[in-house]
């Protein structure tokens, strides 16, 4: 599949955007992060900054925009649809958590309720987003048991790794939260790996034979249906040199693992303000790895519709 640049970081900014809305959602709501002024300013502003920066770059990718609003009324069958009703719900819960905690400066009561609200709007719309790609069969490297848990991952990943660049950068940095980002990273690189272990392997049952009826001999066209590139093999047969496709699977590792667990760990050894400056490098570091990860996601998938045309 071609990797479109508004949504390679469209996944990418709103997992990590709602990871951090999630987090804040939760340990605010229940008290195990102080109702700082600053702190909620610059997190929620964060958050939802991201989740907004994903959503309008997505829109970069259709080709009428502006109505853009017409998918809101699928969601009886689309996913992209339940997407788009998710985010927007759970933009209530946020901006009523948000306010509590900036303009009130408390994040119990109400507020703890809304929090609460929005970490499970947060989980339910990347669901959705997971289940965009994971529903579509003609795509075996997307329909399968890797998707939907690998966006849960990867959100959780970086939203933690955020969350700790805020509460070292604040100097009021938990090592659970600490801890939570280099185990969820661990969990990351590893989920990644077992992902394209099994791609790699993916035998895909599709092939000219079954889908021509032609159970005997070997099927194949006399004569191709176009002399040059169209919009199908353009969106749909795109494809990466296996050489170019390693290069990049190993700065995913380094950048999106590897390098943030090492800062990470360093951050652990040294005091402040080093720690925070590592914080705030590793999460830096990951959501450009990420980029890469969501780039290889897209240009890497097949799209069985290129079996018409050879490939």
């Amino acid at each position: 599949m071609h990797p479109a640049a508004s949504v390679v970081f469209f996944t990418t900014a709103t997992g990590a955007g709602y990871g951090l809305l999630g987090l804040l959602g939760v340990l605010g709501g229940l008290g195990f992060v102080s109702a700082d002024f600053w702190l909620g300013l610059i997190g929620m502003g964060l958050a939802l900054g991201l989740i907004a920066a994903g959503l309008l770059s997505s829109t970069g990718h259709l080709g009428r925009p502006e109505r853009a609003w017409r998918a809101f009324s699928q969601w009886r069958s689309s996913w992209l649809s339940r997407e788009g009703v998710a985010s927007v719900a759970t933009l209530i819960p946020a901006g009523l958590f948000g306010i509590g905690w900036v303009l009130f400066g408390r994040t119990g009561g109400w507020v703890a309720v809304a929090g609460l609200l929005a970490a499970v709007g947060a989980v339910v719309t990347v669901c959705t987003t997971g289940m965009i790609y994971a529903s579509l069969k003609p795509i075996a490297q997307w329909h399968s048991p890797y998707t939907l848990p690998g966006y849960l991952i990867f959100s959780a990943m970086t939203g933690s790794m955020l969350l700790n660049a805020l509460l070292q950068a604040f100097a009021v940095g938990a090592t659970a939260i600490a801890t939570a980002a280099l185990l969820l990273t661990f969990l990351g690189w590893g989920w990644k790996l077992t992902t394209w272990r099994y791609n790699d392997a993916l035998e895909i049952a599709t092939t000219a034979n079954t889908a021509t009826g032609l159970a005997g001999g070997t099927v194949r066209s006399l004569e191709w249906p176009h002399t040059e590139e169209n919009y199908l093999l353009k969106e749909m047969g795109f494809r990466i040199a296996r050489k170019h496709a390693a290069k990049l699977r190993l700065i995913t590792q380094v950048l999106a693992f590897a390098l943030p667990a090492l800062l990470l760990a360093l951050a652990f050894a040294l005091p402040r303000p080093f720690a925070a400056v590592l914080s705030v490098l590793a999460a830096i570091v990951q959501f450009a790895g990420m980029l890469v990860e969501r780039w290889l996601f897209f240009a890497e998938a097949k799209h069985t519709v290129t079996l018409y045309y050879g490939r």
